[in-house]
Order: structure tokens, then sequence, then C-alpha cells
């Protein structure tokens, strides 16, 4: 009966031995749920389903493989952008803590509530140190003043001033209509008006 248990025991210690410790996970979140304030604001809020950190002697590494949604407030407080991917990475680098980067791809979608605007591309970067979020792949935008297509993008971290670099195959289009009232239902506060 002992030499059964040594033998078990001898067994599950050289499957421990098999793993790695620096590609396990050192925390994961089920349910993730995160504000940011500047100076006492709302500023952004960040949700996932499933956030797993890795740390090395560099960097900490912050993956969500289920998906990733960002909402970001302007200086008001009311809701600007909204941006959402299918998977994301968030780096942050040890060494110079300045240094932080956030990486959403596969299926991004930016959305600025108050322009009206909507950006759709594969790969989208956002570097907090500069207050920017780029890309150098294919985006098309969508905007109440037309269609965009191109590849490469720069805009404010807002989504406030986007640029595409190398734009193709776009159009714009011009509709004046001074009957019509928009209101943004987001961030309306106040009564409706009766149709």
């Amino acid at each position: 009966m002992l030499a059964g248990i040594l033998v078990s025991c001898k067994t599950r210690l050289a499957e421990a031995e098999l793993l790695d410790p620096s590609k396990a996970p050192v925390q994961t979140v089920n349910g993730m749920f995160a504000l940011n304030s500047t100076n006492g604001k709302l500023s952004m809020r960040a949700e996932a389903p499933t956030m797993a950190r890795y740390e090395t002697d560099t960097a900490t590494l912050d993956t969500f493989p289920e998906g990733f949604y960002v909402y970001g407030y302007n200086e008001e407080g009311q809701l600007e952008t909204i941006i959402n991917a299918d998977n994301a990475r968030h780096v942050v680098n040890k060494r110079k803590k300045d240094n932080e980067l956030w990486e959403a791809f596969g299926n991004v979608v930016v959305n600025n509530v108050i322009k009206r605007e909507r950006m759709e591309t594969d790969t989208l970067y956002w570097d907090r140190g500069k207050n920017e979020i780029y890309t150098d792949c294919y985006v098309k935008m969508i905007s109440e003043d037309g269609f965009m297509q191109g590849y490469g993008m720069r805009s404010d971290d807002h989504a406030r001033t986007a640029i595409i670099h190398r734009p193709f195959d776009s159009f714009g289009y011009t509709k004046q209509d001074t009957t019509v009232v928009l209101i943004d239902s987001v961030n309306f506060i106040g009564p409706l008006l009766k149709k």
C-alpha cells in the first residue's frame, strides 16, 4: 500500500515540474469592471468578461481574451467614446512607468457618441502617455457627413480628430434640414419631446 502512494506522488511531481510558471497568469478576474477618474471626475470605464494578468521582469501584461469594452467620458462627464473589440492586451513597461500601451484587435469598433461617428478596423493601439489612438490597418469611418476608408489612422484618445493617412474611394454628402432636431439620447437630461 505504501509503494502505491509513493508512485502516485512521484507521478504528480513529474507533472508539476512540466508546468512553466512564467506562462501561467498570476491573477485571473471574471467580470472585470474598472473606473478611472481625473480630478475627481469619471474619465474612463472599462469592462471585460475575463482578464488574465501575467508578470515578467520587464513588463506587466493584462489580456482580455473574451472581449473588451471601454467607455470614455469628456471633461463635462458626458459619455463621448465607446470602444469594443473581440480581444485586447494592456502592456505596462516596468522600467518606464509612462510607457503604457493598450492593443485592441478583432472587430474593433470606435463610436464617438457626441459627433455621431463610427470607425471600424481590425487593430487599434492606444498610447496613454501621448493620449493618442492609432492603427496602420484598414479603417472605415461612417459619419453624418459621409463615408471614408483607407489605411492608417491617428486621432486623440476620444476619437475627436481622426485622420486617415492613405484614404481611397471615400465620399461625402451634405444634407441640410433646419427642421431636424438632433437629441443625444445617451447624455440627454430633461423631458423628451412629443412627436
